[in-house]
């Protein structure tokens, strides 16, 4: 099983673009691809329809050696025994986040801002997503940050840090340029004619530059 430190590219499975019936084969796609992380994302669904989701793409990422990471649902992660969990900043704090998923289950959690990325690491989050970059419309709601703080915050912060909003094949070069060594992509693998291909030429992409910084 990857790492969440060795982790450069991560996708999300979010069902605001995707239907629950497709979530077994896109899971597949974007492993077989070679997604370094994935997590299911699915802010309208019941607790128990995430579990029984969740339970589908398990096998799947577990083939492939990807940790599965589950949005929010702290109980669905701590029951299936997923590898990781992400909450957000309106949701639990780190703390209770580690009370229920356990010591081995790495904790994620959404920043947007200089200010709470510091935060995130002085509350002990394993990773932090740093976003969002651009307008999307995963987040439409949230103003975007852009790139000018993606040097910076990886000065200040030792985290992994997971540049995420809007990124995908024609925003990457700049990305990176601005500083960022990992990233999240989510509607330009989901909407992909060939997710597969979509993902393996951006994880080549993403690779060819410098190994992240532990």
């Amino acid at each position: 099983m990857k790492r969440i430190q060795e982790a450069r590219l991560y996708g999300i499975v979010d069902l605001g673009y995707l239907t629950p019936d497709k979530v077994e084969h896109m899971t597949a796609q974007l492993c077989m691809g070679g997604v370094d992380v994935l997590q299911l994302r699915a802010k309208k669904l019941a607790p128990n329809e995430v579990e029984r989701l969740a339970r589908l793409m398990l096998p799947i990422t577990r083939e492939h050696a990807v940790p599965l990471v589950i949005n929010d649902h702290l109980d669905v992660a701590a029951v299936i025994g997923s590898e990781g969990v992400h909450v957000g900043q309106d949701d639990d704090v780190v703390a209770k986040a580690r009370a229920v998923v356990g010591p081995t289950c790495f904790v994620g959690k959404s920043t947007h801002s200089m200010a709470q990325a510091v935060a995130a690491q002085a509350e002990g989050a394993d990773y932090i997503g740093f976003g969002p970059l651009y307008a999307t419309g995963t987040k439409p709601d949230y103003v975007p940050i852009g790139l000018n703080d993606i040097a910076e915050v990886h000065r200040r912060v030792t985290l992994p840090i997971f540049c995420i909003g809007g990124v995908n094949a024609v925003r990457l070069d700049e990305i990176i340029d601005a500083g960022a060594k990992r990233v999240v992509v989510v509607s330009a693998f989901l909407l992909a004619a060939d997710v597969s291909g979509e993902v393996r030429e951006l994880k080549r992409r993403l690779t060819a530059t410098s190994s992240p910084a532990e």
